[in-house]
This record gives C-alpha cells, sequence and structure tokens, in this order.
C-alpha cells in the first residue's frame, strides 16, 4: 500500500486535509469519495483532476467511491459561483446523469476483487427525505454563524444568496454522513473551493455520531493566465468526443504551455517521480519536441477513448493540417477518408451560392456562417491586418474576394480556413 499523501504532495496536489489523515490512510484500507454533480451533459477537463484523485487513491490500495449528485444538481453548488444557478429540470438532470455516469465508468476499476469502485446517487436517498425530518436530522447540528462563515457562502453574500444555495452544503454534509453510516466511507475528496462543503460534512458526523471522518483538498488546476483548465474562448473542453473532437483535444493538450506542462504531468499521469523526472529533464533539453505535452495528450486521450488509435489518428491528422503542402495532401485523400478528417476539425457549412456570391472575405466568413467562426467582420479584418488568416494556406490581406475560391476547393468541395497559428476550421461547400 503506498502512502497517499506522500504520492500528492510531490505531485503538487495537496491543498488542505483535516488532521490525522495520512497515519490513518497508511494504517488502514479505507473508501474515499467525490461527488459529481450531473449540472452539464459530460464531464470536462477541469473534472479530470478530480478523476485523478481518485484513480491515485486507488493506486494508493485504497476504494474509490463516486457519487452522482442526482439530488444535490436540482439546487446547484454555490461553490466558486459569483451567482445562481439556472436550475434544471429534472428530465435534464436525468439525461446528464446517465452521459456522466458512463463517462466515469471509463476511469476507475470497477471490477477490482479489493478495492473496486463504487457508484452511488444521492437522489436514491434524498428522495425519500421530508423537509421536517431533513431539518431535525441536519439542520438541528449545524449553526448559521458557522456557515456563515464559510468562504464559499461570504463570497456569495454581498451579491446575494437564495436559501436553496444557501442549503447546500448542508446536503452535501448528509451525503458524507449517510455514506460514512451505511457504507463506511470515512474520507471525502474534492477541489480546494469545496473545502467549506467538506468540512460540514466532517463537523456534522462528529456532532451527529460522536465520530472522526477526514477530509482532502487538491489545489483547482489552472492555467498561467488563472483560468481554469479545461476552459476555452467557446467553454469546456469536453470529454465527449461529439462535443470535443479527439482532434480538438490533441491540440488542446499539444499547445499547454512548458510552465503548465511539468505541473500536468504530474496530476494527469500515474507515472513514477522517477520516470516523470526523466521526462521533464528530456524536454527542457528540447522543448520544440514537446515531450511532456505529447505524453500528457496521450495519457489522457486514452483514459478518454480507451482506443489509441484516436489518438494517432489526432496526431495524422494535426501532421497533415501542419505540413506545408497540405492542401495537394488533402486532394490525394481518398474522399470517404477526407470526409472522416473533416468530421473531427470544426466545421460549418455554407452553399455553392453563398461560396459565389459574396464579394468580400469578411462576409464569407461571418454572415454565411452564421458566426460560428468569426464573431464579427471586424475579427476578421483585424486578423487579416496582423496577417493571421488564410484560405487554403494563402495568407489573406485583403477583404476583396480577388481569387475565386470556388475554383480553389479541396476535392471540389472544402476550404481550410487557418486563424492564427493553430486554429483550423473546414468550410463544407455543398450545391
Amino acid at each position: 500500500m503506498q502512502d497517499f499523501i506522500k504520492s500528492l504532495t510531490w505531485r503538487g496536489m495537496i491543498q488542505d486535509h483535516t488532521p490525522g489523515l495520512q497515519n490513518y490512510l497508511n494504517q488502514t484500507i479505507t473508501q474515499g469519495y467525490i461527488g459529481f454533480d450531473p449540472t452539464a451533459p459530460s464531464l470536462h477537463l477541469g473534472n479530470l483532476a478530480a478523476i485523478m484523485l481518485l484513480k491515485h487513491f486507488q493506486a494508493a490500495g485504497h476504494r474509490p467511491v463516486v457519487l452522482i449528485g442526482g439530488a444535490t444538481a436540482r439546487i446547484g453548488d454555490p461553490s466558486g459561483k459569483n451567482q445562481e444557478r439556472i436550475l434544471l429540470s429534472e428530465e435534464k438532470v436525468q439525461e446528464n446523469i446517465e452521459n456522466i455516469t458512463e463517462q466515469l465508468r471509463k476511469f476507475l476499476d470497477f471490477d477490482h476483487p479489493q478495492i473496486g469502485a463504487k457508484m452511488f446517487n444521492n437522489l436514491d436517498w434524498f428522495k425519500g427525505f421530508n423537509y421536517l425530518d431533513f431539518l431535525r436530522q441536519v439542520g438541528k447540528y449545524i449553526g448559521i454563524s458557522y456557515l456563515l462563515h464559510k468562504e464559499t457562502i461570504q463570497n456569495r453574500l454581498s451579491a446575494g444568496i437564495s436559501y436553496t444555495e444557501f442549503s447546500y452544503t448542508l446536503l452535501q454534509a448528509y451525503d458524507f454522513y449517510h455514506l460514512y453510516k451505511n457504507h463506511h466511507v470515512k474520507l471525502q475528496m474534492g477541489g480546494s473551493d469545496q473545502w467549506g462543503n467538506l468540512t460540514t460534512g466532517v463537523e456534522y458526523i462528529r456532532k451527529k455520531n460522536k465520530s472522526t471522518s477526514f477530509a482532502l483538498t487538491t489545489p483547482l488546476v489552472t492555467k498561467t493566465d488563472g483560468s481554469k483548465f479545461g476552459k476555452t474562448e467557446k467553454g469546456a473542453v469536453w470529454l465527449d468526443p461529439i462535443r470535443t473532437s479527439p482532434y480538438q483535444m490533441y491540440q488542446f493538450l499539444l499547445n499547454i504551455q512548458d510552465q503548465e506542462a511539468i505541473r500536468y504531468i504530474k496530476i494527469f499521469t500515474l507515472l513514477s517521480q522517477e520516470s516523470i523526472q526523466i521526462l521533464i529533464k528530456e524536454h527542457q533539453a528540447n522543448p520544440t519536441l514537446r515531450v511532456l505535452q505529447k505524453v500528457i495528450a496521450k495519457t489522457i486521450m486514452d483514459m478518454i477513448y480507451h482506443d489509441p488509435e484516436e489518438y494517432n489518428t489526432a496526431v495524422k491528422i494535426s501532421d497533415v493540417l501542419f505540413g506545408k503542402a497540405v492542401c495537394k495532401v488533402l486532394n490525394t485523400i481518398a474522399p470517404a477518408r477526407m470526409q472522416a478528417i473533416v468530421q473531427t476539425i470544426p466545421h460549418v457549412a455554407i452553399t455553392h451560392n453563398q461560396l459565389i456570391c459574396n464579394s468580400n472575405i469578411a462576409t464569407l466568413l461571418t454572415m454565411t456562417t452564421n458566426h460560428q467562426i468569426f464573431t464579427s467582420k471586424s475579427e476578421v479584418l483585424r486578423l487579416m491586418k496582423d496577417g493571421g488568416l488564410y484560405i487554403n494556406k494563402q495568407k489573406i490581406t485583403t477583404n476583396d474576394c480577388t481569387i475565386s475560391w470556388h475554383q480553389q476547393l479541396i476535392q471540389g468541395q472544402y476550404l481550410l480556413i487557418q486563424k492564427g497559428k493553430k486554429k483550423h476550421y473546414f468550410l463544407i461547400v455543398k450545391s
């Protein structure tokens, strides 16, 4: 059995934990859980740090437990939010539960005879819990002054917080108590923004059951600019390949900065400290090879898709798109294969008539694509001025359509749009 706390410490994955946890884990094989509220149709890369906590926990010889917040998702956690969540319908929550449950099963070993992962849904115990019983069994033990000192609550008081979200931490506290009492789960884990919720659970168990339990948080994984990991200009990088294609996932991970890669290789892989140190030295000797980024990308993509070909295909497509003779190469690819490549890249369909009738590039790339590639004509003009706009690898320096693009179509059907150095899009021209 590995020293879980020691392992997380060198990986930079410890923010806080309650006293006595390390000694307890080193003496006992135990169970620890993390909750996931199904407030979106898919998990995203920001959730992966929490999932990796469970993977490291299982690798250390303990049993991981996943809690799906089928009940709490109907309210919404105020942690890290500056405004009230929009309440989801029961149907939407159920749809999200089904999607996220399937995703989570890919990351953990549920079949191990001793420490196989378990999964629960808190709706199973909350759906029959009436309000008076909740006040008697939970509200009685947690004082208002205690809750008001929680950072999550304090941060929302000035902006406004409803009683619904104010009560969220009590629901999560009861989750911990229920799993502690009925399934012997002694540890709750989560991101650093969850510390207030986790310690409320520890306090509730202490008062209600006169027992000791534990909490542990990991730092929120952010990029160098402070934004949350997994976020892009258009939102989350989803673990669902329909919402974020394997190619997009590969590009996002390949382009993380070197400083971030040194942190992420420790968090998002199960590689040993010695192996990681070797990779870091190799990367620092020649950063242009992006050794760390490629290892991170392959590890994460293999976990998400369970198919090494998804990674290999993303690499091949990337090599083609960033090659010097990309249009020539694409014209030689079999049509069926070309269609498969286009589907992995962000793409927008336009008509042949739209292509030939637009007198300027800005209109072609905004109005005819319903602003799906560029948000405005001014964005196109700015990029054009900065020398960062390409169509079929030709730099566009004038807004006038001086080139007959219908005669430049790849395989008679596609235009390759490039924004800056790294972002590619396909226009599918239909008759």
